[in-house]
């Protein structure tokens, strides 16, 4: 069971625009998912162990159906991308795979340095989108900022998770060979270069409370 809160939008967000780093097409994005991920799981922060991907028709739009594959071997088998191919919606033959999503669970460190599993620690989605290649990753937990989502200072816990984001954003960034920009703020945080913005404190010095809305 999980033992942290989770909101219901992302606390921060990355996004990369890859047209230069690889072709479009679902073999390229699952080859730059793949990559990602060995950045990823060396910082403790994604073990795949699923993929899910919505379905849509050229010019038609989505046509409402998720999928989820397990990953039976590593993100690097060459049979992916045909076994997402072969589980293309009956009926919708021109059916084209939208955003790559790889789902799995992270360790995180509580203030007391024990480590914890958690499922969706990060979620990392990687887009094979003809206009061009793109990936984005995401964070929706209150242990990379240095404020809990009720607005308590918890510097021990961010001391030891927050640099291993910044890491991992690093390292992706130097990979992928562009620098990632950071999604649009939310009311659950405001994503900076390379972590979670520290908002402006209270005069009690206690940060924003938003758990009204987890």
């Amino acid at each position: 069971m999980s033992t942290l809160m989770r909101a219901p939008r992302e606390s921060g967000s990355w996004f990369w625009d890859l047209e230069e780093f690889a072709a479009p097409g679902l073999e390229s994005a699952l080859s730059t998912a793949a990559r990602m991920v060995e950045v990823l799981s060396k910082h403790g922060l994604l073990a795949p162990h699923k993929l899910t991907y919505d379905w849509y028709v050229l010019d038609v739009g989505s046509i409402g159906i998720t999928t989820t594959l397990a990953l039976v071997n590593s993100m690097t088998d060459p049979s992916l991308p045909e076994r997402i191919r072969q589980s293309r919606p009956q009926g919708f033959a021109a059916a084209e795979v939208d955003d790559v999503h790889i789902v799995g669970s992270g360790t995180w460190i509580d203030a007391h340095g024990d480590r914890h599993v958690e499922p969706h620690l990060v979620d990392l989605s990687v887009s094979p989108a003809p206009i061009g290649l793109s990936a984005e990753l995401s964070v929706f937990h209150d242990i990379w900022g240095r404020y809990d989502f009720a607005g308590r200072p918890h510097p021990e816990v961010q001391d030891r998770n927050a640099p291993r984001l910044a890491a991992a954003l690093t390292d992706l960034n130097s990979m992928l060979g562009v620098n990632a920009e950071p999604g649009e703020a939310t009311y659950f945080g405001i994503a900076g270069t390379l972590g979670i913005e520290t908002p402006e404190a209270l005069e009690d010095g206690s940060g924003p409370n938003v758990t009204d809305r987890l």
